[in-house]
């Protein structure tokens, strides 16, 4: 087998990466792609539930979604190469290699903010309004593509025995992720090696997906416009910040050797705080 979740009795005997075209000789499409081509669908459909309630039309959705996936691609990817810099900067040739691997989540996030941030002040439209609306579908868009790893048999986190522990042969992971502690616990079946782990992947697929729900239930009920949008930070933040803990393929901050993504939701969580008592206040206030 490839992979496995014993503790469940789940078994997955060839876990395959792709698809094959017979074109140009035969043109592979990763599941990696299909699933965040998934999730962007997915994510879309919510963002036009919610619009329309705020009265905003699923055409104004479908022509900010547009610039948003291609500068959130760019996002993604300037967040990850900056941040693994020590390896680009001796291989600039795969700086754009995207088929490579190396798309970092917070980077998209801060590109498709920015890009409603611009979109918003070009069409003189409520930032904040459009902002409640996208997140939920955001969230949604991350539980999906987050399975993207699975199949790519990365962003997984140390050794564990836990109920949802995961069982992966050795071969098919970097070298680079597997600690002393993964060793130390090695699993040898038929005679091949396999490392237990945390299954961080599925974890933050998990929590997206609460995360989804407490928005959804707080749309119907908000007291002011970036409610939902400031909610979102929060929430998706106090996830990120135990999940980030436990991988064991996280991008430093330079000089520092702290996960980025752990400061950075910490950032935004005490931001997303404060900003929500300052618009309920001036909520109340009104």
């Amino acid at each position: 087998m490839d992979l496995a979740f014993p503790n469940l009795g789940i078994k997955i005997e060839h876990l395959v990466q792709g698809i094959t075209l017979p074109i140009a000789g035969g043109f592979e499409i990763k599941f990696y792609g299909i699933i965040i081509a998934l999730g962007v669908l997915a994510g879309y459909s919510i963002a036009c539930y919610c619009a329309k309630r705020e009265g905003i039309s699923s055409e104004v959705v479908l022509d900010f979604l547009i610039y948003a996936l291609i500068f959130s691609i760019i996002g993604a990817r300037l967040y990850y190469v900056i941040f693994s810099w020590d390896y680009y900067s001796q291989n600039p040739s795969q700086i754009l290699n995207l088929r490579g691997g190396g798309l970092a989540i917070y980077g998209g996030v801060i590109g498709g903010v920015t890009t409603l941030i611009v979109y918003t002040r070009i069409k003189k439209l409520p930032f904040f309004k459009f902002a409640d609306c996208f997140v939920p579908g955001l969230i949604l868009g991350q539980a999906i593509g987050r399975w993207g790893n699975f199949f790519n048999c990365e962003a997984f986190g140390d050794y564990t025995n836990g109920p949802l522990a995961m069982q992966i042969k050795a071969s098919l992971v970097h070298s680079s992720d597997i600690t002393n502690k993964m060793l130390e616990h090695l699993v040898t079946i038929n005679g091949e090696s396999y490392i237990q782990v945390h299954p961080t992947f599925l974890y933050e697929s998990l929590w997206n997906l609460g995360v989804l729900i407490v928005l959804l239930i707080c749309t119907r009920h908000k007291k002011f416009n970036g409610e939902i949008f400031f909610l979102y930070l929060v929430c998706y933040g106090l996830g990120r910040v135990w999940i980030e803990g436990l991988r064991t393929d996280q991008l430093l901050l330079p000089g520092i050797g702290l996960p980025v993504s752990q400061i950075l939701s910490g950032i935004l969580i005490v931001f997303s705080v404060i900003m929500m008592i300052i618009f309920s206040k001036k909520n109340m206030d009104s």
